[in-house]
């Protein structure tokens, strides 16, 4: 899975704190969940895409092998 949360936080002008912070979460999981190292809950991805007024599909991809 892809996702482009680092490109909607940088243009927002956000740190990962301050996205963290909107959405009550760690820094951690932001960074993580930019990296692809975790994959986040629904209720994560919803908050995110909230956040950024847009869809969860505009924030998340499936690779082709997935």
């Amino acid at each position: 899975m892809q996702n482009h949360i680092a490109e909607f936080r940088k243009e927002a002008g956000l740190s990962q704190q301050e996205l963290a912070d909107a959405i009550n979460v760690s820094r951690k999981t932001i960074s993580t969940v930019e990296t692809s190292r975790f994959t986040p809950s629904v209720i994560i991805a919803l908050k995110i895409a909230q956040h950024f007024n847009t869809s969860v599909e505009r924030l998340f991809s499936l690779d082709e092998h997935d």
